[in-house]
């Protein structure tokens, strides 16, 4: 892929490896196919909540690339399970440390598009429109789509 000033091209995609976000990938790629651009596929962690006799505990520094290195494996097994290994436009793949929203929204900055599923993994099964989606929806710099239900 030619690099591309920014904003042009870049698709910025959430994935939680839900089947909605599965879909948000397969819509970001044709997207990104038609457009001539590229697309970011981007997941979130976190580090889990130890507790211990002293209350919380931090993880000890080895923690935290093995929770990158899982985040990011988990990221790349979805992303291939939604558009094969070998997509029609340039997918890269980030994991990167802070809350779904917060994450999404700094890796928007400068992108042409935010594409993300209506619901995740987390939250109440019924809602139409998951938190993280809501929060992009009302906070992204830039155009937000939020792709939702089944295929067609």
């Amino acid at each position: 892929m030619v690099d591309q000033p920014e904003g042009t091209g870049r698709i910025v995609v959430g994935v939680d490896g839900s089947d909605s976000s599965k879909q948000a990938v397969r819509w970001a790629v044709r997207q990104a196919e038609v457009t001539h651009g590229g697309v970011e596929a981007v997941t979130a962690w976190e580090f889990p909540q130890f507790h211990g006799a002293l209350g919380w505990l931090p993880p000890s520094s080895s923690d935290e690339g093995a929770l990158k290195a899982r985040a990011l494996q988990e990221l790349t097994r979805t992303v291939e399970e939604a558009v094969g290994p070998r997509p029609a436009a340039q997918v890269r793949t980030e994991a990167r440390y802070g809350t779904p929203a917060g994450v999404l929204l700094h890796a928007a900055e400068g992108a042409a598009l935010l594409v993300v599923g209506s619901r995740g993994l987390g939250g109440f099964a019924g809602l139409l429109l998951g938190s993280v989606a809501q929060h992009c929806v009302q906070h992204a710099p830039c155009p937000v789509l939020v792709v939702r239900g089944e295929e067609g």
